[in-house]
C-alpha cells in the first residue's frame, strides 16, 4: 500500500508544481524574460490565503480573490517597473536574473519579517484524509489538485488558441514586428503573460498551504522545479512544463519508496541532469536546428 500511497501524494504534488511550471514556461516562452520572481509570487499568494482563511477567518473564496489581486498586481508591476525599463536599455539577461532574484530574496524575508518563518497550515474539511483501504489514506483534496489543474489547462489552452490576443500571446516571442501588423501591442500582451502566469501560482499556491503548510522559503524551491520542469517538458512548451510538473511531483514523492526522505528533492535534479545531458529538448520541445 505504500507505493499507491506515495503514488497519489504524488499526483497531488505534481498538480501543484504543473501549475507553477505553466505559469513560468507561459511568462518565460512569450516574453523570454527569466522570471525567477514567480517563486516570490507563490509566496505572496499562500500567505495572503492562509492570513485571510486561518487568521481572519474570511471564506475561501476571498482569501482566493485577494491573492489573485494581489499577485496580479505583483506580476504586472515586476513587468512594467523592473523588466521593461532593463530591457528598454538593452539589460543583459544576467542583469535580468539579479533584478528578479534580488526581489525573490527581498520578498522571502518581508513575510518571514511579517509572518514569521515557521510552517504555516490551512485547515480545510476537504484535507481531511480517510481510509479507503487497509493503511490507504485519501484526502478529497488530492482529487480537488488535480480538477483545479486540469480546468486551468483546459481553460488556458482555450484561451490562447481561440481569442485573438492568446494567438498574438504565442507569437511574441517569436515575431513582435508581426503581432504589430495585427493590430497588437508587443508591451500590453508581455502584461497579459504576466498577469495569466501570476495567477496560476494561486491555486498552486492554496493548494500547498491546505495540503503540506507554507514558509517564506518555499518559493526558492518552487521556483526550482517550475524551470526544471520546464526544461524536462521543453522549453516553449506549455504541456511539456504540466507534464515536466506532474513527473516531478510523482518522483519526489516515490523517491521515498526506496530512498531516504532526503533524497526526495535531490530525484528532481538526478532527472533535470538526465534530460540535459540525454535530451535536451526535453518532452516536447524542439531539437536545436529542426525544422
Amino acid at each position: 500500500m505504500l507505493f499507491l500511497q506515495l503514488l497519489i501524494n504524488g499526483l497531488q504534488l505534481g498538480a501543484i508544481y504543473a501549475l507553477t511550471a505553466v505559469g513560468f514556461a507561459l511568462i518565460f516562452g512569450s516574453t523570454k524574460v527569466f522570471h525567477v520572481a514567480h517563486g516570490a509570487a507563490f509566496t505572496i499568494a499562500g500567505y495572503l490565503f492562509w492570513w485571510s482563511v486561518s487568521v481572519q477567518k474570511w471564506h475561501w473564496a476571498a482569501g482566493l480573490a485577494l491573492a489573485v489581486a494581489v499577485v496580479l498586481a505583483f506580476g504586472l508591476a515586476m513587468e512594467r517597473l523592473v523588466y521593461r525599463p532593463i530591457q528598454r536599455h538593452e539589460g543583459a539577461f544576467f542583469t535580468v536574473f539579479i533584478a528578479a532574484f534580488g526581489t525573490q530574496i527581498i520578498v522571502q524575508n518581508l513575510v518571514g519579517t511579517v509572518f514569521g518563518r515557521g510552517f504555516e497550515t490551512v485547515t480545510v474539511g476537504l484535507s481531511q484524509a480517510v481510509e479507503v483501504a487497509p493503511n490507504l489514506f485519501v484526502a478529497p483534496i488530492a482529487g480537488v489538485a488535480l480538477v483545479v489543474a486540469l480546468v486551468f489547462f483546459l481553460g488556458l489552452n482555450l484561451f490562447l488558441t481561440r481569442t485573438h490576443v492568446g494567438t498574438g500571446l504565442r507569437a511574441l516571442a517569436d515575431n513582435p514586428d508581426l503581432v504589430r501588423v495585427y493590430g497588437l501591442e508587443p508591451t500590453r500582451l508581455a502584461q497579459v503573460a504576466f498577469a495569466l502566469g501570476s495567477v496560476l501560482v494561486v491555486p498552486a499556491a492554496a493548494l500547498t498551504a491546505v495540503t503540506q503548510g507554507i514558509n517564506p522559503g518555499l518559493g526558492a524551491h518552487i521556483m526550482l522545479i517550475s524551470l526544471a520542469a520546464t526544461i524536462v517538458g521543453g522549453i516553449g512548451s506549455l504541456k511539456g512544463a504540466a507534464y515536466g510538473g506532474m513527473l516531478l511531483g510523482l518522483a519526489e514523492s516515490l523517491a521515498v519508496w526506496k530512498l531516504d526522505p532526503q533524497w526526495s528533492e535531490a530525484v528532481t535534479f538526478v532527472i533535470l541532469f538526465a534530460f540535459i545531458i540525454f535530451r535536451p529538448a526535453g518532452f516536447l520541445g524542439r531539437p536545436h536546428g529542426a525544422k
